[in-house]
C-alpha cells in the first residue's frame, strides 16, 4: 500500500480548481487534472474514490480554508456588531486573494455536485459564527430570520464587489469596505 503525500494531495487540489475554472466540471478528467498535478491519475486514487469524491473534497478543502480564514483574530466575548465587521472584513480579503478558489465555489454550487457535499461537514468550519449569529438573535440585534438569509445578506455582497468580473468599478479602498459592510449590516440588525 502506497502513503500518502500531504504535497501530491495539495497539488490534486490546486489542479483541479485550475482546470474546473478553465476548462469547467465536465472537462476536467481525472487524467487531466493528474496531469496537471504532476501525478499519475493511479495516484489520485489514493486520495480519492473517483472524480465526483475529488470535486467535492476539494470543495470541503475551500470552504475549510474559508472559515478559517473568516475565524482570523476570531474573540466571541466581544460584541455581535464587533464580531460581524471581523468576519466580514476577513471574508472580503479572502474573497480578493483566493479568486480562483471563490470561483470554484461559485460554480460548484451552481453545478449538480453541490448535491454531494454534506452540509454538516461545510457548516463545522463556521460554526463558531453561528454562535454569534444565535446571540445575536437572542439579544434582539439581528432579524430572527433563517441562518441562509443571514448568510446571503452578509456573504452574496463580499462575492460580488470582491469579483472584478461582477463589479470592476468597485475600488477596494477603506472607504468603500467600511461603507460595503455597513450596508450589509443595516440588512441584517433589528
Amino acid at each position: 500500500m502506497r502513503t500518502r503525500d500531504d504535497k501530491k494531495q495539495e497539488a490534486l487540489f490546486l489542479a483541479t480548481i485550475k482546470l474546473v475554472n478553465e476548462i469547467g466540471f465536465a472537462s476536467s478528467s481525472v487524467s487531466k487534472i493528474a496531469k496537471a498535478a504532476g501525478v499519475s491519475p493511479s495516484t489520485l486514487y489514493i486520495y480519492f474514490k473517483n472524480k465526483e469524491d475529488l470535486l467535492v473534497s476539494t470543495y470541503y478543502e475551500i470552504k475549510a480554508g474559508m472559515g478559517q480564514a473568516m475565524l482570523n483574530g476570531f474573540d466571541d466575548s466581544r460584541p455581535v456588531r464587533d464580531i460581524f465587521h471581523l468576519v466580514w472584513r476577513n471574508a472580503f480579503a479572502y474573497a480578493v486573494e483566493n479568486q480562483d478558489e471563490f470561483r470554484y465555489v461559485e460554480q460548484f454550487s451552481n453545478s449538480p455536485y453541490a448535491g454531494l457535499a454534506d452540509a454538516v461537514i461545510i457548516k463545522e468550519s463556521f460554526e463558531p459564527i453561528t454562535r454569534v449569529i444565535r446571540r445575536g438573535i437572542e439579544q434582539k440585534i439581528i432579524k430572527d430570520v433563517s441562518m441562509d438569509m443571514i448568510a446571503a445578506f452578509m456573504l452574496h455582497p463580499i462575492k460580488v464587489l470582491a469579483n472584478p468580473n461582477h463589479c470592476g468599478q468597485f475600488e477596494p479602498t477603506e472607504e468603500n469596505i467600511n461603507t460595503a459592510f455597513q450596508m450589509a449590516w443595516d440588512a441584517l440588525k433589528l
